[in-house]
């Protein structure tokens, strides 16, 4: 059997008949034996804390025989003679050679490789040395991630990654919102993310993934890096590697935290009695009794919010034998809002199996993962503008216990926030299935070819019900809504890697195929009313009575089929360890698209040179890494796009309702879509240099990039005229936004002795962003009037303007010029003229921008003994955040029916104008932050059942520096209308966290 797998290695001719033969000697032979004269070695092989260390590969150094030490670190193997050389290797250790001689007993401590741990990057179908990247990738292993209730992984990296800006909620139903490098896209959701592999599986979601299970996050964020995937790369690509079993290691470990959140900070409104002389001092008659002053002294937000307490278990095993490896694990996260009625519980299971075949010629992989997302809200858009709102001079109660209600009261707080909390609901059930395969075969040395395919599953369940005591459906006797759909997406991947050393030469080769068929919306939805009681809510549409049809609704969707299929290719070629090119290009090939364009070409290009090679160096002994890069790539963005984007449909046209045809009921049906067959991807080019650096043997080490990242085509919807188009608006490609920037980090080793270590790193990043066209040939416009926030007389107003010369996100805003005589707020006209009445939109002027001008991050990590304490403290600076909750409260004329805050106090009852969205209230939205602290301490027991036990203590959000004068200035900065704050805005927390972490 040997003599013909060495034919088979060396590619001699093999018939038919020699196939079959080999194939039945595989089947059958349960393990290979191979004679060796000689004597037998011994011995035991331990790490640096002298246990026994199994999995460690012990080869005879120049021949084939080889042998794995067992769970005790123990090995035998035969050798030829006494100039034999053993070579001891394992992962994430410093390899060993000892010559045999005269021994018979060879003993071997193996040492850490701290490098090797953190020297290797995933770079997109496979990995590279961290010394020989040529792009701008920054990499962020489990050990450095942050701690604390988090609702998604993605919130593991805030402050880790320059130029990446995460903003989060403390909603815990909402995803936070991520940024790389600055908006490119008009576009909202999806299209402004950065793309995620998990596991080499594209497009696979986030919130499959347990904190616990992740290994490391690489983050590609120019397009030298991201090209490799295409027309989803634009934004960036976050590259997610789990947790996975070493050779010749059983794991068992347990971790687990409960938490206990509180709102970090209220928007101090008045209280009943300062209502009450507020009104007073300002000549207005006392509220009317009893409807709006009861005698009470309500504070709304207390009653609302609550005390969260919330938990996290994970339980995972594993191992991994000389031909396998395997591994399981279930995760449990439970966090209850802040806001009552509002929690998330999920449940995520996880296993995988990999086999090795024909001495790890041949392997064969599965992995399946599972996540059930179980999701309460209320009616946010209404609750949290009435807990600010609401009369505090009432009680919610009548004496008989049911919500009091004065639906005759206007303003913007007119229901009880309670009855609107407990009389209406939504739930969400969302599963998630991914399974995924791979076969991995070494068909020669150097070239292995890798297949894979991926199937994942997205059921939502949404169901909300408005029962029969409802302010949100008077008179409706309860209104149920449900909806079902289920999103499925299949990828499969076959390519090739070609990895060999000639001398001074190295070379990497990569080919490859990929398909992906995406359906989504599959499933419907129907809402319906009339209910003789409440008790069913929304579990039996059947016993709903409506009254007429109208009453009935169906939501519109479209199932839509998306198919992607690309072809890719990429080599990497290395010099004398000095001299780094890597050139990629894709063609992709979507649905989406227009018949016109339906094929895209990314096309790669980046360079290193490893100045710490050069001869000139040595003279330089304080230097010890330097590297230049320097990078041009082109990747796309066709994320958010259905199948029928580009095409002409039929729906009901927006305000169509049912007429009656022929004595029969029936839906209004028109075009509701314009077909565009020269509809194409939007563009990305950004050009990277980059230098990296290590001094003082890297006890500092770190890199600077200076970027420029051109996005063309930028897809829009423009109004167009109906004598021209069946549909009055038109998506199709125009404008240009240019994001250009610096980013710097910094890590050190300041203090490393025997029992204290300090670790510390740093990173800041600055962006310029601003739209350079939004037009082309065939369609002009000035600028895009964006931010509706309403409001009285502003129902039609625009906050922000997207207009060349400017960044997404700049404010287009009255100018405030102070209070008159009487006390009423004025502000300047366009002709420079002053006026106490409402201005008109001509009025607006350019105000400031929501972009940042800095985001920052510095972590530090301290070990002592068996103690380690770490901390981050994060930031922004240079942006503008328009407070609309504050000008919306900001209303004392209206104060005789809705609650003011503390600001008004300082403002006239005459005052009809404080209310409006002025630059009076953009304020600057830098803050400061110490986002996590973390205390631990491990104990190391001596037993064989227990390897560690680490307890610690966490908190989060624990205080912030900022002049904002809302509830938090972390707003989110994503789409369209970034910077807004106005009026549903969750409360943010402060959590305090235990927890503990057992290895066995």
């Amino acid at each position: 059997m040997k003599q013909i797998y060495k034919r088979l290695l060396n590619g001699a001719c093999i018939h038919s008949r020699q196939w079959v033969l080999l194939l039945c000697a595989i089947i059958f032979s349960v393990s290979p034996v191979f004679s060796q004269t000689g004597r037998t070695i011994k011995g035991t092989v331990t790490d640096e804390k002298n246990e026994p260390l199994p999995g460690v590969s012990v080869v005879v150094a120049g021949t084939t025989v080889g042998v794995m030490t067992d769970a005790k670190g123990n090995y035998s193997l035969n050798v030829s003679g006494e100039s034999a050389v053993l070579r001891f290797t394992s992962i994430g250790y410093t390899s060993k050679e000892v010559r045999v001689g005269t021994n018979s007993t060879i003993n071997v401590n193996m040492l850490p490789d701290a490098k090797q741990l953190k020297d290797v990057v995933v770079i997109g179908y496979g990995t590279s040395s961290k010394k020989d990247v040529t792009g701008a990738i920054t990499s962020v292993k489990a050990e450095d991630f942050n701690a604390g209730v988090l609702t998604t992984p993605a919130e593991l990296l805030q402050g880790k990654v320059a130029g990446l800006n995460i903003t989060k909620s403390g909603d815990p139903n909402k995803q936070p919102a991520t940024i790389l490098r600055g908006p490119s896209t008009f576009r909202e959701g999806a299209a402004q993310e950065p793309f995620y592999v998990i596991d080499g599986v594209p497009g696979a979601s986030i919130d499959l993934l347990a904190p616990a299970d992740i290994e490391s996050i690489d983050v590609l964020k120019d397009a030298s890096s991201t090209a490799i995937y295409g027309s989803r790369a634009s934004n960036g690509v976050i590259i997610v590697t789990t947790k996975k079993s070493k050779t010749g290691q059983t794991r068992l470990s347990y971790s687990a935290y409960g938490a206990m959140e509180k709102v970090s900070k209220n928007i101090d409104m008045l209280s009943a009695d300062e209502l009450r002389k507020y009104l007073a001092d300002n000549g207005v008659a006392p509220l009317a009794k009893p409807l709006d002053d009861d005698g009470s002294n309500t504070n709304w937000q207390d009653l609302a919010l609550k005390t969260s307490y919330s938990q996290n278990h994970n339980l995972s095993y594993g191992g991994a034998g000389t031909n396998s490896d395997y591994g399981a694990s279930v995760n449990y996260y439970k966090n209850n809002g802040v806001l009552k009625n509002t929690d998330l519980e999920r449940t995520v299971f996880k296993g995988y199996i990999n086999q090795r075949f024909f001495d790890d010629r041949l392997k064969l992989g599965l992995t399946l993962t599972n996540s059930v997302t179980k999701k309460n809200d209320v009616f946010q858009t209404q609750v949290l503008p009435g807990i600010l709102f609401y009369l505090p001079t009432v009680s919610p109660y009548n004496p008989d216990g049911s919500y009091k209600e004065n639906l005759t009261r206007t303003g913007s707080g007119p229901l009880n926030p309670l009855s609107l909390i407990d009389n209406n609901f939504t739930k969400t059930d969302n599963n998630k299935t991914l399974i995924n395969g791979i076969v991995q075969v070494d068909i020669l040395k150097g070239l292995r070819f890798t297949l894979s395919g991926s199937t994942q599953k997205d059921q939502n369940n949404i169901n909300s019900y408005l029962n029969s005591k409802s302010g949100l459906a008077i008179g409706a006797n309860g209104v149920a809504n449900r909806s079902a759909f289920n999103s499925t997406t299949n990828v499969a991947e076959a390519y090739l890697n070609y990895d060999r050393d000639f001398g001074l030469h190295s070379i990497k080769l990569l080919g490859g195929y990929s398909y992906q068929q995406d359906r989504t919306n599959d499933g419907f939805g129907v809402q319906t009313q009339g209910f003789s009681n409440d008790n069913l809510t929304y579990n039996n549409l059947f016993f709903s009575n409506p009254t007429n049809l109208s009453q009935i609704q169906f939501n519109q969707n479209y199932i839509s089929t998306l198919r992607l299929i690309s072809y890719y290719g990429r080599v990497q070629y290395k010099y004398n360890d000095k001299y780094l090119l890597q050139a990629s290009l894709r063609e992709d090939g979507s649905s989406a698209f227009g018949l016109d364009q339906r094929h895209g070409y990314f096309p790669a290009v980046s360079a290193g040179w490893r100045i710490i090679s050069e001869k000139f160096m040595e003279s330089l002994p304080v230097i010890s890494d330097l590297k230049l890069r320097a990078g041009y790539g082109v990747s796309g963005n066709s994320l958010g796009f259905d199948a029928f984007t580009a095409q002409l449909i039929y729906g009901i046209p927006p305000g169509g309702g049912k007429f009656l045809s022929n004595g029969n009921i029936t839906n209004p049906i028109g075009p509701v879509r314009n077909d565009n067959p020269g509809l194409k991807w939007e563009s990305t080019s950004t050009t990277n240099i980059g230098l990296d650096f290590g001094l003082l043997n890297n006890r500092l080490t770190g890199s600077v990039d200076y970027y420029i990242k051109k996005t063309s085509d930028l897809i829009y919807t423009y109004q167009v005229s109906t004598t021209q188009y069946f549909y009055p608006f038109f998506t199709t490609n125009v404008g240009r936004i240019k994001n250009s920037g610096i980013e710097v980090v910094l890590n050190a080793v300041p203090v490393k002795s025997q029992s204290f270590t300090w670790r510390t790193s740093f990173n800041v990043s600055h962006n310029k962003n601003v739209v350079e066209s939004l037009s082309n040939d065939k369609f002009a416009i000035n600028f895009i009037q964006t931010a509706q926030l309403g409001g009285k007389g502003q129902s039609s107003l625009s906050s922000q303007i997207i207009q060349p010369g400017y960044a997404v996100g700049t404010y287009n805003l009255w100018h405030y010029v102070g209070k008159n005589e009487n006390g009423v707020s004025t502000y300047q006209k366009a002709d420079g003229s002053i006026t106490a009445s409402q201005p008109l939109s001509t009025d607006q002027r350019i105000a400031g921008s929501a972009q940042p001008k800095f985001i920052y991050g510095w972590s530090n990590t301290f070990l002592y003994k068996n103690f380690d304490f770490n901390f981050l403290v994060r930031g922004v600076t240079g942006n503008k955040i328009l407070n609309g909750t504050l000008a919306s409260l900001n209303n004392p004329a209206d104060s005789k029916f809705q609650n003011i805050p503390r600001f008004t106090l300082g403002e006239s009852f005459k005052d009809i104008n404080a209310y409006l969205m002025s630059d009076r209230f953009l304020e600057s939205g830098a803050y400061l932050r110490l986002d996590n602290a973390t205390l631990g301490y491990t104990i190391r027991p001596n037993l064989k059942t227990i390897k560690s036990v680490r307890l610690y203590l966490s908190g989060n959000n624990i205080f912030i520096i900022t002049n904002y004068r809302g509830i938090d200035p972390e707003i989110n900065i994503g789409g369209l209308t970034p910077g807004i704050d106005n009026k549903d805005f969750y409360p943010k927390t402060r959590t305090l966290s235990v927890g503990i972490t057992a290895s066995f």
